[in-house]
């Protein structure tokens, strides 16, 4: 039985560890690997101030979940519930899914999936004196609770997990330098891209920044541009299948 085929090009993931497998699978039908370069891992938050001010957020008129690790850290406190009149809002398709699994039937979320589309929603336009609960990390979504506030919004926000930085695997780090074939680098987090960056050795900081970018939003691109990267496209949204799709533009044999 002889070896299987490497693929032809690969797709660099920056997701938490554990949080590759949407993105490879969906590098997968396009013919790609991937290879993940991990900065941190999700810790999900168990003590009696999360529960309380968890309780307290889903208690709201208005509750908005910021990511699919959220719904997941909350369901493991509390069960879901929706009480009668209540908005659920999610910033995406995949954290609106999360919701609906966990018990929630009807969630809200834009079709830009990002904090400006979220924002956009008219479920948060007018909020003057409106209890609103935020469901997050604590670095979660930073733009939201400002701008939800300016609006009038009273807003009980509950961390309920956190992203604990890892150091960059000696595997990953070999495995990036031993390759040779075409990549290109999936970007839905400014913060996951600044931690690979402070940990790249010198050696292959030169490498990386010069890789292809795909990002999900125009704030992402932004960042990306400013970090050194030349060559950078925007994905239709943030969900696995846009990302690798919009990185086909960099597959071989693909006209730019």
């Amino acid at each position: 039985m002889g070896h299987p085929t490497p693929p032809a090009w690969y797709v660099i993931s920056l997701r938490p560890q554990g949080g590759h497998d949407a993105l490879r699978r969906a590098a997968r039908r396009q013919g790609a690997g991937l290879l993940a370069l991990s900065p941190w891992r999700i810790a999900r938050c168990d003590d009696d101030a999360t529960r309380e001010s968890l309780r307290a957020a889903l208690a709201c008129p208005v509750v908005v979940f910021t990511s699919p690790a959220a719904v997941a850290a909350a369901h493991a406190l509390h069960p879901l519930r929706s009480g009668p009149g209540q908005a659920w809002l999610a910033v995406g398709s995949g954290t609106a899914a999360a919701l609906r699994r966990a018990g929630i039937d009807r969630v809200a979320f834009p079709d830009r999936m990002d904090s400006e589309g979220l924002l956009a929603l008219p479920g948060l336009t007018e909020l003057r004196g409106t209890p609103l609960g935020f469901v997050t990390a604590p670095d979660g979504r930073n733009l939201l609770v400002p701008t939800l506030e300016a609006r009038g919004a009273e807003v009980r926000r509950a961390d309920v997990y956190r992203r604990e930085s890892v150091t960059l695997g000696a595997r990953a780090l070999a495995a990036f330098d031993r390759l040779s074939a075409p990549a290109c680098l999936l970007l839905s987090s400014g913060a996951a891209l600044q931690q690979v960056l402070a940990q790249l050795p010198d050696s292959l900081a030169g490498r990386f920044t010069a890789l292809p970018v795909v990002a999900a939003s125009e704030r992402l691109a932004d960042a990306a541009r400013d970090a050194g990267f030349a060559r950078v496209v925007l994905a239709d949204g943030p969900r696995p299948g846009q990302l690798v799709k919009a990185a086909c533009t960099f597959r071989p044999g693909s006209i730019r």
